[in-house]
């Protein structure tokens, strides 16, 4: 697989705290097809663990997460 992943949307849940980043991405879903990407971007340090989770309960696959010191960044397939 490529390193480059195609995002179809990009969601900006940055200075949300939990659990709104997983409540947006649970709706955003919603807005691509099955089998396009989202990209999400939150400050909450909780996503690291409640993005996962929310991706086997839903589902849905990451695909790959990026962190820097202010961000975490999910590329979020829809699968389901």
């Amino acid at each position: 697989m490529s390193d480059e992943i195609n995002v179809d949307k990009v969601m900006d849940l940055k200075g949300m705290p939990c659990p709104m980043p997983i409540v947006k991405v649970s709706k955003g879903i919603k807005d691509v097809e099955v089998g396009q990407v989202i990209q999400a971007i939150s400050t909450d340090p909780g996503s690291l663990t409640d993005f996962p989770a929310w991706a086997r309960t839903s589902g849905n696959e990451i695909l790959k997460t990026e962190q820097t010191e202010e961000e975490f960044v999910f590329y979020i397939k829809r699968t389901a």
